[in-house]
């Protein structure tokens, strides 16, 4: 029998984070200064005067990492629809041929929505043997919206049959998984004190003889396919990118700690899904992430307001504003 090869977190020189959709853009963003991250804002697109970067619900980020002198590149998430993540891949001048995979973070259609139209321009401008890496078999599952008093109402699902269609693989990551530069955080650990959220409902998968899958019961989506995309960079420590964080943002930087034995955390990205969450969380949330203590963190999509003005208040050193456009460089 062939020794199973333990998981090994690779370590890159440098790490940029692109932010290609997020729900907010502001073109007059004054020039920002971080001693542990340099910070790009864009405002007018240069040469295109005619039009401007948009913005929408749903997550999108360009990663780029340095190893050795070989760049790496991956796209993680698609937003919700492919007319703006096109949009702003192309103003952004993001070339498809330079990227080496595509990631999915969970099965939401404000992170897999573009995905589709995504692949279907760029596709043939790309690799051979591209591939989308995902959590799990169950990202494919089709999502249910759990409306206050309403029926629950169908949010769509992931098209696997158009990726197979477009000579896309679908890799499978339930356990750590090395990329080239990135790895994995595979399953997350469910430890902390958090609750997962989402108020998304699928179809019970309890086995093909239960109850409620005879009946075609709807239950809660415990988001098992869920997954964060981590680096560690060279003398800084691990940057942990949580697209939606539904399985807990403690959770998610801990599992991914844990995956790579890493005990430095350098930066948390993206969003921290605390938007709807009464104050007492917020304050355990923080009280959690701030004995952490990671050198950046940067909020985005459904981190939520209240959570990103405790940051500032409390941590208004490690806080970083994001931006649709804005691109995050570590270990430069």
């Amino acid at each position: 029998m062939q020794a199973v090869t333990p998981f090994k977190a690779p370590v890159v020189d440098s790490l940029s984070v692109r932010v290609v959709v997020d729900s907010h853009y502001e073109r007059f963003l004054p020039k920002a200064t971080h001693p542990h991250v340099a910070i790009e804002h864009v405002g007018r697109v240069p040469g295109r005067q005619m039009t401007t970067i948009a913005a929408e619900w749903g997550l999108s980020l360009h990663l780029s990492s340095v190893q050795a002198g070989a760049t790496t590149q991956y796209l993680l998430d698609f937003g919700y629809t492919p007319e703006i993540l096109n949009r702003n891949f192309d103003l952004l001048d993001i070339d498809p041929v330079a990227i080496n995979g595509l990631i999915l973070s969970h099965g939401h259609r404000d992170h897999f929505g573009g995905m589709d139209g995504f692949v279907m321009q760029h596709r043939s401008k790309m690799r051979d043997d591209l591939a989308l890496y995902v959590g799990g078999e169950t990202v494919f599952r089709e999502k249910w919206l759990n409306e206050k008093d309403s029926e629950p109402l169908p949010w769509g699902a992931a098209n696997r049959a158009s990726l197979r269609a477009q000579n896309v693989a679908t890799v499978c990551c339930p356990a750590p998984r090395a990329l080239d530069g990135a790895f994995t955080s595979g399953y997350i650990e469910r430890k902390s004190f958090e609750e997962v959220t989402g108020g998304t409902m699928v179809e019970d998968d309890g086995g093909h003889y239960s109850e409620a899958e005879r009946r075609g019961d709807l239950v809660r989506d415990l988001h098992p396919d869920e997954h964060a995309t981590c680096y560690i960079v060279k003398g800084r420590g691990l940057v942990v990118i949580s697209s939606c964080g539904h399985a807990g943002i403690i959770n998610s930087v801990k599992s991914a700690m844990a995956a790579a034995n890493v005990d430095k955390v350098h930066a948390v990205i993206g969003g921290f899904h605390l938007g709807m969450a009464k104050p007492e969380y917020l304050q355990h949330s923080l009280r959690e992430l701030e004995a952490l203590d990671p050198d950046v963190i940067i909020p985005m999509h459904c981190t939520g307001a209240p959570f990103i003005e405790m940051m500032r208040e409390r941590m208004p050193g490690k806080l970083v504003y994001s931006n649709v456009a804005s691109r995050f460089s570590f270990g430069v």
